[in-house]
């Protein structure tokens, strides 16, 4: 039994027992370009006994640890990291074949399935790829990253008022997930036509960390609309 925690935080963490996972917590957050968040493969399967917890911390940073359930050798370990390397090299293919086995072997766990729909997508296998983000939000429902990554399917995909509905679900539960405000504004503000949600979203996204220039002038831009 592996005894680890995967951290999904807001900001870079200082505490020494966390300083391992700072790579990991700058990859979670997601990148932006052009407007949009990329979601990141996870980088590490959590484990520690007992049940699935969300905690959250109190001594003022913004971030929750996920921890959850899981029982696995060390094959079943180097295939998952094999799989993140092949994830990051594009050998989608090879990672998909892994991540399949790792979730035979350890099927209670969200990383492997987070990573096999992000493999997926990668080759234009929408079907499977929701599956399995569907699976992962079954096991943690609002799970932050596969919230995430479900809502930008669905944006592709035409589906405008699931991927709403799944953003939405998901700040109930992690209202500190900062990249799905800024993906939820960008649902309001160009697919749905709801102004008044993008403003309420992209300034919450804003309030939450550094000010984003762009997001702030896609609020200047939305105020000038409704002509306040």
């Amino acid at each position: 039994m592996a005894n680890r925690q995967l951290f999904y935080g807001m900001k870079v963490v200082t505490h020494v027992r966390l300083i391992t996972l700072l790579l990991v917590l700058a990859l979670l957050a997601g990148c932006t370009t052009g407007g949009k968040v990329i979601p990141k493969p996870v980088l590490e399967i959590p484990a520690v006994p007992e049940e699935t917890t969300v905690t959250r911390f109190d001594d003022g940073r913004k971030g929750f640890i996920i921890t959850e359930v899981v029982s696995f050798d060390e094959a079943v370990r180097r295939d998952f990291d094999q799989a993140v390397i092949y994830l990051h090299n594009n050998a989608f293919d090879q990672a998909i074949e892994l991540l399949e086995r790792v979730i035979v072997t350890a099927p209670e766990v969200t990383a492997p399935y987070i990573n096999l729909a992000l493999a997926y997508q990668k080759i234009g296998q929408s079907e499977p790829a929701e599956k399995c983000l569907k699976t992962a939000l079954e096991l943690i429902p609002g799970h932050p990253l596969a919230s995430h990554q479900y809502g930008l399917l669905l944006r592709k995909t035409g589906r405008f008022a699931e991927a709403r509905t799944i953003y939405e679900r998901s700040l109930m539960e992690f209202p500190e997930y900062r990249p799905i405000h800024k993906n939820l504004g960008i649902l309001c503000d160009i697919y749905l036509g709801d102004q008044e949600c993008a403003i309420s979203q992209y300034e919450r996204y804003n309030e939450m960390g550094h000010e984003d220039q762009q997001v702030k002038l896609w609020i200047s831009d939305l105020h000038m609309r409704l002509g306040q």
